[in-house]
């Protein structure tokens, strides 16, 4: 999963952070442009263009 995380400027321990910036994405409604690494395939990252609603691919490029 490629997307680039923001984390809140409130969260001030290190830690906290750390698991923010790791797992808690944005996620909003709409289009988002994305990186996946294809792990159990041909092991290459791919840009995905997916549309969060529904899941949608709309774009994909090697």
């Amino acid at each position: 999963y490629g997307e680039i995380p923001r984390v809140p400027p409130s969260i001030t321990d290190a830690d906290l952070r750390d698991l923010d910036r790791g797992f808690m994405h944005e996620n909003a409604e709409g289009p988002v442009v994305e990186r996946w690494f294809h792990v159990f395939g041909c092991r290459r990252w791919v840009t995905v263009k997916r549309e969060t609603s529904n899941d949608e691919i709309q774009t994909r490029k090697p």
